[in-house]
């Protein structure tokens, strides 16, 4: 696909002449040249605009008609060369029955027209006096200005830009099986309806959540434009609403109440779309219930020679080509900290502490063992374990927090870790693994100097065989600490803190990690002593502490090995959850990082991302049970079966 899947498009509303398809002509003219300007691949106009929607018996005037066709003709010949497709609406007889219309322009042609199905006979112009509905037994073709032109359920096709564009009109959508819905059993992955919709106290909301919700269930971009300020005569107000959606998510939305015209100019990324549709099997199984074999595909090509066409080498780009659409550099996490974010980050914590708690009462359980380090996985770990015995009303002092002092062990963690236990009144016990680790290392033949993997290892797994027995002797479980960041990457010691009896922050990536215990120091209820304890883990350096500190400083940091994990966290969303290609994702990083960091950085990261990801697919194959939190899980049992000996060569940048 051109443009690595991005389609641009726009919604527009304008201010119009009611009963002067002339002057409405040229106003359209002109926001097609605006838009073929900035490379608007299709846009979307409102409903019956070439004359006014309010037109009433202005409609039935031969006058009225044959301007119409003067001016949709003048729009046929402007659009030749250019390479934006504009839906226009407007009044058509056809085998004299005449007909609500979205008229199809593209490149000098009409590729089609869609008629209005559903003719509302309740509102105040009761349409039905001027409008016939189009049924499956009208003429499916007719001839206009030399062209015989396609007509009724039709999707409009780009081969080398992926979209197929389906279309309905206003009263379409609020009905109970939309035209829209079999669109996209039929492969419409844009869905835009014309319309002409009045405003009324708490209307736009109902309108918006119609439109959004639409997007989601049928998974595509569904753009809506409404008619605006000219057409509020006599009793009713139109206030040129306008949105569009891309799987339930807001792309854009025009101004209501507005005198001005305007355009509202987004991108589509259909790859996305159609990757979400490959993943909804529920969405195939609809098929049957359709009737997508009346729904006719009528190709969008720039050439007349089909046979000279070439399609586009994978993620070709537009020269010039520049995203409409603002990349999020953080997936995962809430867009701001304050109340407002405090309902998603209080459904995550009771996700999972309702997974430890039913895990607990499953096997009557009352006690728990976990790793404290004073790093943020542990931490956030720990106050799972908190709220779910809270949630059991079970004693607190059940949780035993166990630090385990070694070689790369700092003064500000090991004393937040023994801090931030006393504050949640659990259980605390301090075990050294230094003098283990040593026997240890003589055990092997280890030089303790060298620190190496085995130096690490040893006091990975040492400290697991500790948690593990401790657990034993107390008939109490291990509750794992690792997130869903380190399980992508590996960065756990196979059989050390890879492993528990149950896992709470497996689909926590570490971005999220570090936002659930800002969020909890300061929406959470905490005391001062606590929430001055969690911001101060908060600032310490993400590391596993195995190698020796320099003083009492941290030496060995996390992103300095496996890159910064806003970029590691990056990536996981776009491959797991979006399933983009590498040249796709770097393309996105860059949109969604700007200056922060170059090309070659991004490259470099996500290069070791893939390896890392596909040599440790060994690692996800047994992991503890856990709590699915978001829409991405590594769990070998549901979400990510990969084989374990597969190769990342084609998906390397």
């Amino acid at each position: 696909m051109k443009n690595y899947g991005f389609v641009k498009c726009a919604i527009a509303t304008f201010n119009g002449k009611i009963g002067d398809p002339q002057a409405n002509g040229e106003k359209i003219r002109a926001l097609i040249a605006d838009a073929e300007s900035k490379k608007v691949s299709i846009l979307v106009l409102p409903e019956l605009c070439l004359t006014g929607y309010t037109c009433q018996d202005l409609f039935q005037m031969s006058h009225v008609s044959e301007e119409c066709l003067v001016q949709l003709n003048q729009i046929r010949k402007f659009t030749f060369t250019k390479s934006v497709l504009v839906l226009v609406g407007m009044p058509l007889n056809v085998n004299d029955i005449k007909y609500n219309c979205a008229v199809a322009v593209y490149n000098g042609k009409i590729l089609g027209v869609v008629p209005k199905r559903y003719i509302p006979n309740y509102n105040e112009f009761y349409e039905k006096r001027w409008f016939s509905p189009y049924s499956d037994f009208d003429c499916t073709e007719f001839e206009l200005f030399g062209q015989k032109i396609p007509f009724g359920n039709l999707i409009f096709s780009s081969e080398s830009l992926g979209y197929r564009l389906g279309v309905e009109i206003c009263e379409d959508l609020w009905t109970v099986i939309p035209p829209s819905s079999e669109l996209a059993l039929a492969g419409a992955n844009i869905l835009a309806n014309l319309s002409a919709s009045n405003e009324l106290v708490g209307k736009d909301e109902y309108r918006k959540e119609l439109v959004r919700s639409q997007s989601a269930r049928t998974i595509s971009a569904y753009l809506y434009a409404s008619a605006g300020f000219s057409e509020s005569t006599a009793d009713l107000v139109f206030g040129g609403s306008g949105y569009a959606y891309e799987n339930g998510k807001e792309l854009a939305q025009l101004k209501r109440f507005q005198i001005n015209d305007q355009m509202e100019i987004f991108d589509v990324d259909v790859e996305y779309l159609t990757n979400e549709r490959d993943k909804a099997k529920t969405f195939a199984d609809n098929k049957f219930y359709a009737k997508a074999s009346k729904v006719r595909i009528i190709p969008v090509e720039e050439s007349e020679n089909k046979s000279a066409y070439i399609a586009p080498k994978k993620d070709e780009v537009d020269e010039g080509f520049i995203l409409n659409k603002k990349i999020n550099p953080h997936p995962f996490i809430p867009n701001i900290m304050d109340e407002s974010g405090s309902k998603v980050c209080k459904e995550i914590l009771s996700i999972q502490s309702t997974g430890l708690a039913r895990r607990l009462s499953a096997i009557g359980c009352k006690s728990v063992t976990i790793g404290v380090s004073g790093g943020l996985d542990s931490t956030l770990a720990l106050l799972v374990c908190y709220e779910a015995f809270i949630k059991l009303n079970l004693d607190t002092s059940g949780i035993l927090g166990i630090t385990m002092p070694g070689f790369g062990t700092t003064d500000r963690t090991y004393n937040n870790s023994l801090k931030l236990c006393q504050e949640l009144g659990t259980t605390l016990q301090v075990i050294p693994i230094k003098d283990v680790c040593i026997q240890h290392f003589k055990d092997l033949g280890h030089d303790p100097e060298v620190h190496d993997i085995t130096y690490e290892n040893v006091q990975a797994r040492e400290r697991t065989s500790i948690l593990m027995n401790m657990a034993n002797k107390r008939g109490a479980i291990l509750v794992g600490t690792g997130d869903l960041s380190e399980l992508m990457l590996g960065w756990c010691t196979y059989n050390g803190d890879h492993m528990s009896m149950y896992n709470v922050n497996c689909s926590i990536p570490k971005t999220l990690v570090k936002y659930l215990i800002e969020w909890y120091a300061r929406f959470g209820g905490t005391t001062q002593n606590l929430q001055n304890i969690l911001l101060d883990i908060i600032d310490t350096p993400i590391s596993p502490e195995l190698l020796p500190p320099d003083g009492n400083k941290i030496v060995q940091k996390t992103e300095n090995s496996v890159g910064p994990y806003e970029l590691v966290d990056f990536f996981i969303y776009h491959f797991l959850r979006n399933r983009f290609n590498a040249k796709k994702i770097v393309f996105l990083a860059e949109q969604a990082f700007g200056k922060k960091y170059d090309k070659s950085q991004i490259i470099g990261y996500y290069n070791d991302f893939i390896r890392r990801v596909f040599n440790n697919q060994f690692k996800r194959n047994c992991v503890p049970d856990g709590p699915k939190v978001g829409s991405i899980s590594v769990s070998p049992r549901g979400d990510l079966r990969m084989p374990s000996d597969a190769s990342y060569t084609s998906w390397m940048y």
